[in-house]
């Protein structure tokens, strides 16, 4: 993935994990039940994020093999033009 790609998706899950975390912080519960609550969303967040950015670089994956089969279709398609 682009380097800006990687900023963007950081930001995104930075954002969503603070506002989670600040809306379980504010909401009235126990201080146990708070911290559990936090301990899983946490775990479902990252889990999230881990899934969505294997999923981003296989997608990225298939794109370039097909690109470059493509690539490689043209090159055999002039090289036959030019005989």
């Amino acid at each position: 993935m682009s380097n800006n790609t990687n900023k963007i998706l950081t930001a995104l899950a930075a954002g969503i994990a603070i506002g989670g975390i600040l809306g379980i912080l504010f909401a009235p519960d126990k201080g146990e039940n708070t911290r559990k609550k936090i301990a899983d969303n946490s775990k479902k967040l990252s889990d999230s994020i881990l899934d969505t950015v294997k999923e981003g670089k296989n997608k990225i994956s298939g794109l370039k093999h097909n690109l470059r089969d493509r690539a490689e279709s043209l090159k055999e398609s002039v090289e036959e033009f030019a005989s």
